[in-house]
Protein backbone atom coordinates (compact mmCIF):
# COMPACT_ATOMS: atom_id res chain seq x y z
CA UNK A 1 0.00 0.00 0.00
CA UNK A 2 2.73 2.45 0.96
CA UNK A 3 4.47 1.62 -2.30
CA UNK A 4 1.37 2.55 -4.29
CA UNK A 5 1.17 5.90 -2.55
CA UNK A 6 4.76 6.75 -3.27
CA UNK A 7 4.94 5.58 -6.88
CA UNK A 8 3.54 6.95 -10.12
CA UNK A 9 2.48 10.45 -11.01
CA UNK A 10 2.63 13.07 -8.30
CA UNK A 11 -0.41 15.32 -7.97
CA UNK A 12 -0.89 18.53 -6.03
CA UNK A 13 -4.10 19.27 -4.07
CA UNK A 14 -5.09 21.69 -6.82
CA UNK A 15 -4.73 18.91 -9.41
CA UNK A 16 -7.32 16.83 -7.56
CA UNK A 17 -9.58 19.78 -6.85
CA UNK A 18 -9.64 21.36 -10.29
CA UNK A 19 -11.48 18.61 -12.15
CA UNK A 20 -14.32 18.44 -9.63
CA UNK A 21 -14.99 22.08 -8.87
CA UNK A 22 -13.57 21.72 -5.37
CA UNK A 23 -11.23 23.86 -3.33
CA UNK A 24 -7.82 22.68 -2.25
CA UNK A 25 -9.03 23.03 1.33
CA UNK A 26 -11.79 20.53 0.57
CA UNK A 27 -9.16 18.04 -0.60
CA UNK A 28 -7.22 18.50 2.62
CA UNK A 29 -10.45 18.12 4.61
CA UNK A 30 -11.26 14.90 2.78
CA UNK A 31 -7.86 13.52 3.64
CA UNK A 32 -8.23 14.46 7.30
CA UNK A 33 -11.68 12.82 7.36
CA UNK A 34 -10.23 9.55 6.03
CA UNK A 35 -12.03 9.82 2.70
CA UNK A 36 -8.67 9.91 0.94
CA UNK A 37 -5.64 7.87 1.97
CA UNK A 38 -2.94 9.77 3.81
CA UNK A 39 -0.80 11.80 1.42
CA UNK A 40 2.94 11.61 1.21
CA UNK A 41 4.92 14.75 2.08
CA UNK A 42 7.77 16.49 0.32
CA UNK A 43 10.88 17.42 2.32
CA UNK A 44 9.30 20.87 2.66
CA UNK A 45 6.08 19.44 4.08
CA UNK A 46 3.84 19.82 1.02
CA UNK A 47 1.26 17.14 0.35
CA UNK A 48 1.67 15.01 -2.75
CA UNK A 49 -1.08 12.82 -4.10
CA UNK A 50 -1.17 10.02 -6.68
CA UNK A 51 -3.68 8.60 -9.18
CA UNK A 52 -4.84 6.35 -6.33
CA UNK A 53 -6.01 9.45 -4.45
CA UNK A 54 -7.71 10.70 -7.59
CA UNK A 55 -9.65 7.44 -7.85
CA UNK A 56 -10.56 7.61 -4.16
CA UNK A 57 -11.95 11.10 -4.74
CA UNK A 58 -13.95 9.92 -7.76
CA UNK A 59 -15.32 7.02 -5.74
CA UNK A 60 -16.39 9.26 -2.88
CA UNK A 61 -18.07 11.85 -5.09
CA UNK A 62 -19.89 9.07 -6.95
CA UNK A 63 -21.09 7.50 -3.68
CA UNK A 64 -22.55 10.70 -2.23
CA UNK A 65 -25.65 11.04 -4.49
CA UNK A 66 -26.83 7.51 -3.73
CA UNK A 67 -25.77 7.08 -0.11
CA UNK A 68 -25.52 10.59 1.30
CA UNK A 69 -22.42 12.43 2.51
CA UNK A 70 -22.22 10.80 5.94
CA UNK A 71 -22.56 7.22 4.73
CA UNK A 72 -20.23 7.81 1.77
CA UNK A 73 -17.64 9.16 4.21
CA UNK A 74 -18.01 6.09 6.43
CA UNK A 75 -17.68 3.78 3.42
CA UNK A 76 -14.47 5.42 2.23
CA UNK A 77 -12.99 5.58 5.72
CA UNK A 78 -13.65 1.86 6.21
CA UNK A 79 -12.03 1.00 2.86
CA UNK A 80 -8.98 3.12 3.62
CA UNK A 81 -8.64 1.43 7.01
CA UNK A 82 -8.72 -1.97 5.34
CA UNK A 83 -12.19 -2.81 6.67
CA UNK A 84 -13.76 -3.65 3.30
CA UNK A 85 -16.42 -5.90 4.83
CA UNK A 86 -17.58 -3.02 6.99
CA UNK A 87 -17.80 -0.80 3.91
CA UNK A 88 -19.85 -3.42 2.08
CA UNK A 89 -22.15 -3.71 5.08
CA UNK A 90 -22.80 0.04 4.94
CA UNK A 91 -23.61 -0.26 1.23
CA UNK A 92 -25.99 -3.14 1.95
CA UNK A 93 -27.77 -1.00 4.54
CA UNK A 94 -28.27 1.79 2.00
CA UNK A 95 -29.73 -0.64 -0.51
CA UNK A 96 -32.02 -2.03 2.19
CA UNK A 97 -33.19 1.50 3.00
CA UNK A 98 -33.87 2.17 -0.67
CA UNK A 99 -35.93 -1.02 -0.88
CA UNK A 100 -37.81 0.00 2.26
CA UNK A 101 -38.50 3.43 0.73
CA UNK A 102 -39.84 1.75 -2.41
CA UNK A 103 -42.16 -0.33 -0.25
CA UNK A 104 -43.21 2.83 1.58
CA UNK A 105 -44.11 4.45 -1.74
CA UNK A 106 -46.15 1.41 -2.66
CA UNK A 107 -47.91 1.64 0.70
CA UNK A 108 -48.67 5.32 0.08
CA UNK A 109 -50.16 4.46 -3.30
CA UNK A 110 -52.28 1.73 -1.74
CA UNK A 111 -53.43 4.15 0.97
CA UNK A 112 -54.37 6.75 -1.61
CA UNK A 113 -56.34 4.23 -3.64
CA UNK A 114 -58.44 3.62 -0.54
CA UNK A 115 -59.39 7.30 -0.23
CA UNK A 116 -62.87 8.32 -1.19
CA UNK A 117 -65.43 11.09 -0.53
CA UNK A 118 -67.05 9.13 2.27
CA UNK A 119 -63.76 8.65 4.09
CA UNK A 120 -62.95 12.33 4.50
CA UNK A 121 -62.10 13.44 8.01
CA UNK A 122 -61.85 16.95 9.32
CA UNK A 123 -62.69 19.35 12.13
CA UNK A 124 -66.39 19.21 11.28
CA UNK A 125 -66.49 15.57 12.40
CA UNK A 126 -64.57 16.09 15.63
CA UNK A 127 -67.67 16.60 17.78
CA UNK A 128 -69.27 13.28 16.82
CA UNK A 129 -69.06 10.78 19.71
CA UNK A 130 -67.36 7.50 19.11
CA UNK A 131 -66.75 4.55 21.39
CA UNK A 132 -63.21 4.14 22.64
CA UNK A 133 -63.24 0.45 21.79
CA UNK A 134 -64.04 -1.52 18.68
CA UNK A 135 -62.59 -1.64 15.18
CA UNK A 136 -63.40 2.01 14.41
CA UNK A 137 -61.67 3.51 17.45
CA UNK A 138 -58.06 3.50 18.59
CA UNK A 139 -56.29 5.33 21.40
CA UNK A 140 -53.13 7.35 20.73
CA UNK A 141 -50.74 4.89 22.37
CA UNK A 142 -51.63 1.81 20.31
CA UNK A 143 -51.71 3.82 17.07
CA UNK A 144 -48.33 5.38 17.80
CA UNK A 145 -46.93 1.93 18.54
CA UNK A 146 -48.31 0.56 15.28
CA UNK A 147 -46.64 3.35 13.32
CA UNK A 148 -43.39 3.13 15.26
CA UNK A 149 -43.56 6.74 16.44
CA UNK A 150 -44.09 8.57 19.72
CA UNK A 151 -47.55 9.74 20.84
CA UNK A 152 -46.07 13.26 20.88
CA UNK A 153 -45.57 12.98 17.13
CA UNK A 154 -49.27 12.25 16.60
CA UNK A 155 -50.14 15.25 18.76
CA UNK A 156 -47.80 17.38 16.66
CA UNK A 157 -49.54 16.21 13.49
CA UNK A 158 -52.87 17.06 15.08
CA UNK A 159 -51.69 20.60 15.88
CA UNK A 160 -50.57 20.92 12.26
CA UNK A 161 -54.08 20.00 11.11
CA UNK A 162 -53.01 16.77 9.45
CA UNK A 163 -54.91 14.35 11.69
CA UNK A 164 -58.23 14.96 13.46
CA UNK A 165 -58.90 12.46 16.26
CA UNK A 166 -62.16 12.63 18.16
CA UNK A 167 -62.44 12.73 21.92
CA UNK A 168 -63.90 9.93 23.97
CA UNK A 169 -67.03 11.41 25.63
CA UNK A 170 -66.29 9.70 28.94
CA UNK A 171 -62.53 10.05 29.35
CA UNK A 172 -61.69 12.92 27.00
CA UNK A 173 -58.92 10.78 25.50
CA UNK A 174 -58.11 11.08 21.82
CA UNK A 175 -59.71 8.35 19.74
CA UNK A 176 -58.73 7.78 16.12
CA UNK A 177 -61.51 6.49 13.91
CA UNK A 178 -60.91 4.76 10.60
CA UNK A 179 -60.45 8.01 8.66
CA UNK A 180 -58.08 9.48 11.27
CA UNK A 181 -56.02 6.29 11.29
CA UNK A 182 -55.82 6.47 7.51
CA UNK A 183 -54.66 10.09 7.64
CA UNK A 184 -52.05 9.26 10.29
CA UNK A 185 -50.71 6.42 8.15
CA UNK A 186 -50.61 8.63 5.10
CA UNK A 187 -48.74 11.39 6.95
CA UNK A 188 -46.29 8.84 8.34
CA UNK A 189 -45.61 7.38 4.91
CA UNK A 190 -45.12 10.77 3.31
CA UNK A 191 -42.78 11.83 6.12
CA UNK A 192 -40.71 8.71 5.48
CA UNK A 193 -40.64 9.70 1.85
CA UNK A 194 -38.85 12.91 2.81
CA UNK A 195 -41.77 15.36 2.78
CA UNK A 196 -42.07 18.14 5.35
CA UNK A 197 -45.26 18.74 7.34
CA UNK A 198 -45.90 21.96 5.47
CA UNK A 199 -45.65 20.04 2.20
CA UNK A 200 -47.96 17.28 3.41
CA UNK A 201 -50.73 19.56 4.71
CA UNK A 202 -51.93 20.87 1.32
CA UNK A 203 -51.69 17.38 -0.17
CA UNK A 204 -54.01 15.90 2.43
CA UNK A 205 -56.34 18.90 2.16
CA UNK A 206 -56.49 18.50 -1.61
CA UNK A 207 -57.20 14.80 -1.34
CA UNK A 208 -60.00 15.40 1.17
CA UNK A 209 -61.58 18.16 -0.90
CA UNK A 210 -61.18 16.30 -4.19
CA UNK A 211 -62.40 13.03 -2.76
CA UNK A 212 -59.59 11.05 -4.38
CA UNK A 213 -55.86 10.64 -4.89
CA UNK A 214 -55.59 12.50 -8.21
CA UNK A 215 -53.99 15.64 -6.69
CA UNK A 216 -51.08 13.51 -5.48
CA UNK A 217 -50.24 11.90 -8.80
CA UNK A 218 -47.56 14.46 -9.68
CA UNK A 219 -46.01 14.03 -6.22
CA UNK A 220 -45.97 10.27 -6.59
CA UNK A 221 -44.35 10.49 -10.03
CA UNK A 222 -41.68 12.77 -8.57
CA UNK A 223 -41.14 10.32 -5.71
CA UNK A 224 -40.76 7.44 -8.17
CA UNK A 225 -38.25 9.50 -10.13
CA UNK A 226 -36.18 10.34 -7.06
CA UNK A 227 -36.01 6.70 -5.98
CA UNK A 228 -34.98 5.62 -9.48
CA UNK A 229 -32.30 8.34 -9.58
CA UNK A 230 -31.01 7.18 -6.21
CA UNK A 231 -30.84 3.57 -7.39
CA UNK A 232 -28.88 4.53 -10.49
CA UNK A 233 -26.58 6.73 -8.40
CA UNK A 234 -25.84 3.72 -6.21
CA UNK A 235 -24.86 1.76 -9.32
CA UNK A 236 -22.53 4.54 -10.45
CA UNK A 237 -21.00 4.76 -6.99
CA UNK A 238 -20.48 1.02 -6.86
CA UNK A 239 -18.59 1.10 -10.18
CA UNK A 240 -16.22 3.83 -9.00
CA UNK A 241 -15.70 2.15 -5.64
CA UNK A 242 -14.90 -1.17 -7.34
CA UNK A 243 -12.35 0.62 -9.52
CA UNK A 244 -10.77 2.10 -6.40
CA UNK A 245 -10.66 -1.29 -4.69
CA UNK A 246 -8.95 -2.81 -7.73
CA UNK A 247 -6.39 -0.01 -7.84
CA UNK A 248 -5.64 -0.49 -4.14
CA UNK A 249 -4.91 -4.13 -4.93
Amino acid sequence: MGQNLQSGERLRPVDLARGHGLSTQAIRNYEEAGILPAAARTPHGYRTYTPLHAQALRAFLALVPGHGHQTATSIMRAVNEGAVDEALHLIDESHAQLLDDRRTLQAVERALRSLGPAAASGPEAASEPIAASGPAGRFIGPLAGELGIRPATLRKWERAGLVHPRRDPLTGYRVYDEAAVRDARLVHQLRRGGYLLEQIAPLITQVREAGGPEPLQATLRDWHGRLSARGRAMLAGAAELEAYLRERG
